[in-house]
């Protein structure tokens, strides 16, 4: 039996995937716990401070209107010990964030408040930080309202910070909040990281196969992520994220305009993403080894279904439409036959998978998670290394400018 199983997941992809029940597979799909494992990061030199001497501290330099040092919010963070003092540290993030900005513009000195030797600004060690703290201490829900609200706390989080935080939500299979934070992955356009890409995947496909109902912003948002992350694999998934991706993405600009498409959103303002997801539909065509996954076909025919039921009744929205929102609604009767056109294709070129894109995303996360976790750990140790030196370098500089003061006094 244990022989089975082993040669079950050494298998490729196409094997592997006949043999498995996906919905029983949970934990298998998570980073492992070498990679969650905080040791590395605290086993870093510790800087015991007393956190209300700090707060205090950054109490009377907000009162001066002066910018407090990097240095003092980490170790504001670095020191938290329980969930009420993570909330007490929130009012503090959003405080530094909001007075480093009005000090820079107060003194037009952008390039002085980023490059100073005092750097008043977050360092990634200190985001990485903040929601280590906030996992540790069951505040989950902190680290999120900090990533929806990055600018007014600063938050920009690195990879691995991501994956820590999206791991998180899958395992308690909140798929909805895991989605959450791959939205923001995808504002900060961070699916550089093939683990990343594979989790963000993990939590869409999941979080789809529950057939939430969906607003238009969340139909943008997800489609916008299954795009943009689908475009990282030439496989069956990536194709077929693309695919539902760019149609989710085509029923907002034909219900709502192009503008609602891309305002604040990293996707091109160039009209027509529904003729792109057909085009998707087209290339896996001439692809070898490449299938379209049935359940995502069926979707986009629901899309296309709904548009064409909204067109005829005239349902449509307040949103001022311009001159090419008109053209593209027009094309929708050519988009509707294409598809049709398409799907008869594929279906005579066997390029259509029964499976769901929930299976197809399991079978590609078992083959691939592990084997790209090591390169993760290896480079986030060398990571904290990086921090850590610059951190020690940081401290060095506060107390020889302490030094410096002392003696001119």
């Amino acid at each position: 039996m244990a022989a089975s199983i082993l040669q079950r997941c050494l298998s490729p992809v196409q094997t592997f995937t006949k043999c498995v029940n996906y919905r029983s597979i949970v934990r298998r799909c998570l980073l492992s716990s070498a990679y969650t494992d905080p040791a590395v990061w605290e086993q870093r030199p510790r800087d015991a401070q007393d956190l209300g001497q700090l707060a205090s501290l950054m109490d009377r330099t907000y009162e001066r209107k002066f910018p407090v040092s990097s240095l003092v919010i980490a170790r504001f963070i670095d020191n938290l010990s329980s969930k009420e003092e993570v909330d007490q540290a929130q009012y503090y993030l959003y405080k530094l964030v909001i007075q480093c900005i009005c000090w820079v513009c107060s003194c037009f000195v952008l390039l002085r408040f980023r490059h100073s030797p005092n750097c008043w600004y977050l360092r990634d060690w200190t985001i990485h930080s903040w929601i280590r703290r906030c996992l540790k201490y069951g505040a989950r829900d902190k680290a999120l309202y900090s990533l929806k609200n990055k600018v007014q706390f600063g938050m920009f989080p690195d990879d691995f910070s991501f994956n820590l935080l999206i791991d998180s939500f899958i395992k308690d299979e909140d798929f909805k909040g895991a989605c959450s934070v791959v939205e923001e992955v995808m504002l900060q356009e961070s699916f550089e990281r093939i683990s990343t890409q594979i989790l963000s995947l993990y939590a869409l496909s999941k979080y789809l196969a529950t057939k939430p109902e969906l607003s238009w912003q969340e139909e943008r948002s997800l489609g916008a992520s299954l795009m943009l992350d689908g475009l990282k694999h030439e496989n069956s998934v990536g194709f077929s994220a693309r695919l539902l991706g760019l149609a989710l993405i085509g029923k907002v600009e034909l219900s709502r305009g192009i503008h609602a498409v891309f305002h604040e959103m990293p996707l091109i303002w160039t009209s027509g993403y529904l003729g792109r997801a057909l085009a998707v539909m087209d290339a896996v065509c001439d692809f070898r080894d490449v299938k379209l996954s049935e359940e995502v076909l069926n979707h986009v025919e629901e899309i296309l279904k709904d548009l064409s039921v909204n067109a005829d009744g005239q349902n449509v929205t307040d949103t001022p439409r311009e001159e090419d929102d008109e053209l593209e609604t027009q094309k929708l009767p050519e988009y509707i036959n294409r598809f049709k056109e398409l799907k008869e294709r594929l279906v005579s070129q066997d390029r259509i998978d029964s499976r769901s894109l929930e299976s197809l995303v399991s079978a590609l996360t078992q083959q691939t998670l592990e084997a790209c976790e090591d390169a993760d750990i290896a480079e986030y140790q060398q990571t904290v290394s990086v921090w850590e030196a610059e951190r020690q370098q940081l401290i060095q500089r506060e107390r020889e400018t302490k030094e410096k003061n002392q003696k001119s006094v």
